[in-house]
């Protein structure tokens, strides 16, 4: 039976992680019914990515995909049973985006701990080439940029001796950015349900989807979908990807880092995120609804 983008199907049957039921009351304008179980809500918990020799930090994020394999080897790809774990696919996004390596040749081992899934354990094949702007600490799901401002946007948007440049090898219609954008939300899950979920969702230029990711943070999501490619050795360079909320500059950041050519949302982008999106050369698009959308920098890359 044909399903139209975004309708449920009625023995929808939730995800195997990432969201639970809780008792609720329900009110309205006249009275308020008994507690009942049913209402479901997204999960969050503390992800700790420990960087042996580099530090450890602290992602509160939304559990999901597999919780059975074990870790990554470069060598082995995948380890244990089950499918890829959204720990290591976040862990792996993180490492990334944040600075802390280039590629997955830069990591000798990931692992999640034996005695607790919510710990990931990282060795790097060099921890001194680490060079993440990130202290140590908690990393909150919303936060934005919160170590060296300044040096971030001057390597960004004024060309520092960090600065990022992406390819120019994208070029897609606008109808075809619509035409994702309606593939992402009709496979989100945990948002369908809970109403608590960002998602993130990755296209190559043929327009295949590499990866979609639901997490209660944006930055949680897109580092998802990205780490996912690494860990299967999908280049993400010159594709494209589908936010569902707002984009800041740290968003901009990990899809550069990522080398993501365009990047489009159902929301608004700040400032920052557009002179870093023209800084480094990628398309970034805005308010993704119905057949519009705002172009900020590069259209280019788009055609009618």
């Amino acid at each position: 039976m044909k399903r139209e983008p975004g309708e449920l199907l009625a023995d929808w049957v939730p995800p195997e992680r990432g969201m639970r039921s809780v008792a609720a009351h329900r009110l309205d304008a006249a009275s308020i019914a008994p507690a009942q179980e049913g209402c479901w809500v997204v999960e969050e918990q503390a992800l700790r990515v420990e960087v042996q020799d580099v530090g450890h930090y602290t992602l509160m994020c939304t559990p999901t995909g597999s919780a059975h394999a074990a870790g990554y080897l470069p060598q082995d790809g995948l380890l244990g049973e089950g499918g890829e774990p959204g720990a290591l696919a976040l862990a792996a996004g993180f490492l990334l985006t944040e600075g802390l390596i280039d590629a997955m040749d830069d990591v000798a081992s990931m692992a999640v701990c034996q005695h607790s899934s919510s710990v990931v354990q990282v060795r790097l094949v060099d921890p001194a080439r680490a060079h993440s702007t990130r202290r140590s600490g908690v990393v909150a799901s919303s936060c934005g940029m919160c170590a060296n401002v300044e040096g971030l946007v001057d390597g960004l948007v004024n060309g520092g001796g960090g600065g990022l440049r992406v390819a120019n090898t994208l070029v897609l219609g606008a109808a075809q950015v619509h035409r994702h954008m309606q593939t992402m939300r009709a496979r989100q899950a945990i948002f369908a349900r809970t109403g608590g979920t960002h998602a993130a969702a990755l296209f190559d230029a043929e327009g295949t989807l590499l990866a979609l990711a639901e997490d209660l943070g944006r930055h949680n999501a897109l580092d998802k979908v990205i780490g996912h490619c690494l860990l299967h050795g999908v280049p993400s360079a010159g594709s494209c990807v589908l936010l569902s909320g707002r984009v800041s500059l740290e968003m901009v950041t990990k899809a550069a880092r990522a080398g993501i050519e365009l990047v489009a949302a159902v929301s608004a982008p700040s400032s920052m995120a557009i002179d870093a999106a023209r800084r480094v050369g990628i398309t970034l698009c805005g308010f993704v609804r119905g057949d519009r959308l705002t172009a900020f920098c590069h259209p280019e890359r788009l055609r009618g």
